[in-house]
């Protein structure tokens, strides 16, 4: 299939540049406007998504060229953009940042060169002058098919700008277009975490914070620019990823409050495109599993933050265990293996897992892997595989062996407690980085479901 998708790329030049502040601004500002936006996030962050969804009112999605092959990117940016007026994809890192220190693989370069996508590079321009043009050139020389097409200034005033725009359209020739600028909004900065950022859900005022920014955007950058720009964007051409659709309904408890947050909304949406209803609960405040499920998924988050108050929860505790020992069909990353051991730091948590959660103080085994069965488990037979990634400052004294995590450096570990009834470890997945996974684990909900008459 074809489809035209107004799109444009918001890069950065690297971490911290204010990408992500110039995103949720234009998000906002085209949202005022009325238009249908849409809203994309390249690699694996779960964060920056969630803000996303704050503003536009409807999912955001990952592009993530480690997780997906070609087509099922693709078709995650068509399915995701088919209906909107503009969608925004929002760069990771640097522009030209991969997976390794010397490689643009997966990097929000090769999303832009595989979609085809114009790029709008975000430069902090703080604290400089005409050495913001020799950063803009270096980055439009160092691989020509780089589809940048506009900059926005970061930390910038109207003075500034007002020069360097002119130096722009004559040192570039038309090439590049300049955008606008943001200037410095100490009262709308966006805090941060070891994760990333604070999620959406904990930002004080945020709306009160993102309509300032977008009322400075308005002033400040060219969004008729972005609009016409995101119009030249060519057709996506793609095959669409099909998923089997089951006759026979299932439910899914899903885990959503802001100790578990960390999901792919895709993913989710797979199961509910094969047929799940999926059935929000809060094992933060609510006093046990919602009734008549057939299978439980706690994704990842911060439950380390609200580890005395998960643990008071006893009874959400005890339903949990109850219906794991009852081999309720589970899927647990991240923070929902942490609840499903002994203990967070000195906390208690659910037991139904051995060990204890620490800190370690810093990121461990962080980055992508592939996930590679050793044994037959609810989610994949034995050398069974799938892309995903592992981001956390918290280990477990027993982080199980069923699975192992390879790097494409060849190093690798042992992760994951897994059964048939079960996946509790530390790697994060999507379920569109290999579709049988999701099947395998809606077909274990529905034998639940027989199971239980």
């Amino acid at each position: 299939m074809e489809k035209n998708i107004p799109r444009i790329v918001i890069a950065g030049t690297n971490s911290g540049c204010g990408k992500t502040t110039v995103t949720c601004a234009v998000l906002q500002a085209l949202i005022n406007r009325k238009l249908k936006v849409g809203a994309f996030k390249c690699g694996p962050d779960y964060i920056d998504p969630m803000f996303h969804s704050k503003i536009i009112g409807a999912k955001s999605a990952n592009l993530d060229l480690f997780f997906f092959q070609e087509n099922t990117l693709k078709y995650l940016l068509v399915k995701n953009g088919a209906d909107r007026d503009i969608s925004i994809i929002e760069g990771v890192m640097g522009f030209y940042d991969g997976m390794g220190l010397t490689t643009t693989s997966a990097s929000t370069y090769d999303i832009a060169r595989v979609t085809n996508s114009p790029v709008v590079l975000v430069l902090d321009a703080g604290g400089a002058a005409l050495s913001v043009l020799a950063s803009l050139q270096g980055f439009l020389t160092f691989c020509p098919d780089n589809q940048i097409r506009g900059v926005i200034l970061n930390q910038c005033t109207a003075v500034v700008y007002r020069v360097l725009a002119e130096e722009i359209k004559k040192r570039f020739d038309g090439k590049i277009f300049p955008l606008g600028f943001m200037p410095a909004i100490s009262e709308c900065r966006l805090e941060s975490r070891h994760l990333g950022l604070v999620t959406a859900g904990e930002v004080e005022n945020l709306r009160e914070k993102l309509q300032a920014l977008a009322n400075q955007a308005e002033q400040s950058i060219d969004l008729d620019g972005l609009v016409k720009l995101s119009r030249s964007a060519p057709p996506v051409s793609c095959e669409a990823a099909t998923l089997p659709k089951y006759s026979e309904p299932v439910r899914i408890a899903v885990a959503r409050d802001n100790a578990f947050c960390f999901y792919y909304e895709d993913s989710l949406e797979a199961l509910t495109e094969m047929g799940a209803e999926l059935v929000p609960f809060s094992p933060l405040s609510d006093f046990a599993l919602p009734p008549n499920i057939h299978g439980l998924y706690l994704g990842g988050g911060y439950p380390e933050l609200y580890a005395r108050q998960l643990s008071e929860n006893k009874s959400m505790l005890a339903s949990v265990r109850r219906a794991l020992e009852d081999r309720l069909p589970c899927i647990a990353e991240c923070g929902g293996f942490m609840y499903l051991t002994e203990y967070i730091a000195e906390y208690p948590m659910v037991g139904f897992l051995p060990g204890k959660s620490f800190d370690v103080g810093r990121l461990t085994r962080f980055g992508y892997i592939r996930l590679k069965a050793k044994e037959d488990t609810m989610l994949c037979p034995a050398g069974g595989e799938i892309a995903a990634h592992e981001f956390h400052h918290w280990d477990s004294e027993c982080p199980g062996s069923s699975f192992v995590a390879l790097r494409g450096s060849g190093e690798g570990w042992d992760c994951v407690v897994a059964t048939e009834h079960l996946y509790a470890g530390f790697p994060h997945f999507h379920f569109y980085a290999n579709p049988v996974f999701a099947i395998n684990f809606y077909e274990a909900c529905m034998r639940e479901k027989r199971r239980r008459g």
